[in-house]
């Protein structure tokens, strides 16, 4: 017997990861399950990845992947994959046009569309049919200098109606979490929500109250900044990894030693920048540095892991780090790939240190979202914590010094935004929660 229709969508378009939740008859929020090459799975990579696949005798045929199909395809062929991840982070870049993949422009809008047709086509029954109506979850902040968050919800727009929703609603990331986490509430309460991504770290204050009519809300404060785990894993790599492979070493050149250019490591941002890095002409350049620098062993390593595509591999073990001092005070960090192998134990305090400017950015807008809504820390009730960064204790500390630990909940860190946008699509009263591409534009103006 095949299960109920689809009443409702809730998506979680995230810049690492993308959890989608529906509804159905019984009003429960279910998060879809992906049958992955490495096992089921809730979250489904932000990732996109474009080849161009020869047949004898036919003209060559584009293949798009995504998620952890397009990472096994890089992995396999990474100078014959166009590999994108994180391609969120350029929804309110103004600067951002275009890109050209095999002689064919897209711009951000084709890239969403791309991809939201893949998570489509590996939903199974669970997105065979869709409703008229999703509510799509967007960032408080969008990450970049200057978001233009307008452009990023008009992109947004253009990329969800190519899968044919006619009702796209948008809400913010926190208040999905929010409504997730309002339903085991059984009193009145003014309830924090700190959503961390990816690439943002979210912030509302949402008062809810119980009513004979349902849940109620109102809307405090919101706030944002355009940080979260993808710049605590670059910080990891730049401590302990880039020095390593040459940063901060020098080289021979006319009987001088001069330093090693610094613009090849910011390479390291992203792991897939490695391969284009690879493909450069600053590739020429590096393999000519090993020859001179004075350290050409750590060279030797950088264009290893450049040439051997280790990229991968090498975030695989930053991930592992983190996870190992969430709970533990020291760990080590091993990173073993051909030759090239870095051991290192790690404080946790040492860690710390290295993202102290990203904490203090995060306890920044914390402290801006009670100052809008005209609160000390006392006048919060609970404080929700979701998002994977949420498992560093350094960010779980922020809110423990102020709010103490007995008010600090946590629970359905990766799948509790989808749920609660899937479960708001039911709501009679959507305009209490979300708005629609006129609205949200109207609000941000």
């Amino acid at each position: 017997m095949p299960p109920d229709p689809v009443l409702t969508i809730g998506i979680d378009f995230g810049t690492t990861n993308t959890v989608v939740a529906v509804t159905r008859a019984d009003g429960q929020a279910e998060v879809l399950r992906f049958d992955a090459p490495a096992g089921d799975l809730t979250a489904f990579r932000s990732t996109l990845g474009f080849q161009m696949h020869q047949t004898a005798g036919r003209p060559p045929e584009r293949i798009v992947t995504a998620g952890p199909w397009a990472i096994d395809a890089y992995v396999e062929d990474p100078l014959d994959t166009r590999f994108i991840q994180s391609f969120k982070s350029f929804a309110a870049s103004a600067a951002f046009t275009e890109t050209v993949i095999d002689n064919r422009r897209y711009r951000f809008e084709d890239l969403l569309g791309a991809f939201l047709l893949q998570l489509r086509s590996h939903g199974g029954e669970g997105m065979a049919t869709l409703p008229a109506r999703i509510v799509v979850g967007r960032p408080v902040t969008f990450a970049g200098g200057a978001p233009d968050e307008g452009l990023a919800l008009e992109r947004y727009q253009a990329g969800f109606e190519r899968l044919g929703f006619s009702d796209i609603r948008y809400a913010y990331e926190p208040v999905g979490a929010a409504f997730f986490f309002a339903r085991t509430l059984k009193a009145d309460a003014t309830v924090l929500v700190a959503d961390f991504g990816g690439g943002t770290s979210d912030f509302s204050i949402v008062r809810f109250e119980k009513t004979p009519d349902g849940l109620r809300s109102h809307a405090l404060a919101r706030s944002g900044v355009g940080v979260a785990g993808d710049a605590f894993d670059y910080r990891i790599i730049d401590n302990l990894v880039s020095p390593e492979l040459g940063k901060g070493g020098l080289y021979h050149a006319f009987d001088k030693a001069l330093p090693i250019p610094q613009r090849y490591y910011a390479a390291f941002a992203r792991w897939d920048q490695l391969a284009l890095l690879r493909a450069s002409r600053d590739m020429k350049d590096i393999r000519a540095l090993a020859r001179t620098a004075l350290e050409p062993e750590k060279l030797e390593r950088l264009v290893e892991v450049l040439d051997d595509n280790h990229g991968y591999a090498l975030y695989q073990s930053v991930s592992r780090l983190k996870i190992a001092l969430s709970h533990d005070q020291e760990a080590t960090f091993s990173f073993v790939a051909g030759s090239v192998e870095i051991e290192q134990a790690v404080t946790r305090q040492t860690f710390e240190s290295w993202i102290a400017p990203e904490l203090a950015a995060m306890e920044a807008a914390v402290d801006q979202a009670l100052q809008q809504a005209g609160l000390g820390p006392d006048g919060v009730d609970r404080v929700f914590l979701t998002g994977g960064t949420s498992f560093v204790p350094a960010v779980r500390d922020i809110f423990a010094r102020r709010f103490g630990l007995d008010r600090i909940e946590t629970g359905g860190e990766f799948e509790s935004i989808a749920s609660g946008l899937a479960l708001i699509g039911r709501e009679a009263d959507l305009g209490l929660w979300t708005g629609t591409l006129a609205e949200q534009a109207s609000v941000d103006r």
